[in-house]
């Protein structure tokens, strides 16, 4: 896994933003289209902000999402409220390009199982998504992909729901899903994260984040998150 660290979270942001950008170009050019999965959180906002300016080959890209809190559209605990306003406001993406997970479904359970399907019918069978980014949480959960949920221990489904966490449920990315991707960007920044990361580096699996493979991985950091400065 290597990580790189810059200075703070706005650096970081840019950098992220400009490595998708690469791989992007580079994914259009061998299969002819990138599907990208994306979490929430607020250094994620201001990285798919910084993407709405990069050399995107947009008319080719899919955005899937990572995870999803169980609540209505438009709601502002929604990571698609946050995607909508930071890249689809700002980026010549077209609409139908960008697939929310199904969580107003009054079944979430097939919800899961139908955003499974959608995954496969963008990615293949098993689907290989080319690039997923991954935030980290004080806590060592990433995704939603907390600690002692149920769905850590998913192995047969890309796409599980998870139980009650910071006042929703959650739709989620399983590790199967995650660690099949061809490049894992993991987005880290804040003080409150420098615990976890050192634990994430040595790929502990006692947190969540611990049990992402990384060898295709690479981590963005800002120098709170990092403070020793060190580079792998």
């Amino acid at each position: 896994m290597k990580i790189e660290v810059f200075a703070d979270e706005h650096a970081v942001a840019a950098a992220a933003a400009a490595r998708i950008a690469v791989e992007a170009r580079a994914a259009v050019a061998a299969r002819g289209r990138f599907v990208m999965a994306v979490s929430g959180g607020r250094t994620p906002w201001l990285m798919l902000a910084r993407l709405a300016g990069e050399d995107m080959p947009w008319r080719d890209v899919h955005v899937v999402q990572v995870d999803e809190r169980v609540a209505p559209a438009g709601d502002p605990d929604r990571n698609l409220t946050h995607l909508r306003d930071s890249l689809l406001a700002h980026a010549p993406l077209p609409p139908d390009q960008v697939y929310p997970m199904p969580v107003e479904l009054s079944d979430a359970g097939r919800g899961a199982s139908a955003y499974a399907a959608t995954l496969g019918a963008l990615a293949g069978d098993p689907p290989v998504l080319d690039l997923v980014h991954l935030g980290l949480g004080p806590d060592g959960h990433t995704a939603s992909l907390v600690p002692d949920d149920p769905a850590l221990d998913v192995t047969d489904a890309d796409v599980a729901l998870a139980g009650p966490y910071q006042g929703h449920r959650r739709m989620t990315l399983t590790y199967p899903a995650i660690n099949r991707a061809r490049q894992i960007l993991w987005v880290v920044t804040g003080a409150e994260k420098a615990a976890m990361l050192r634990r994430l580096r040595g790929a502990d699996p006692l947190i969540p984040a611990g049990r992402v493979h990384q060898a295709r991985a690479r981590v963005f950091a800002d120098r709170a998150a990092a403070p020793d400065g060190w580079h792998g």
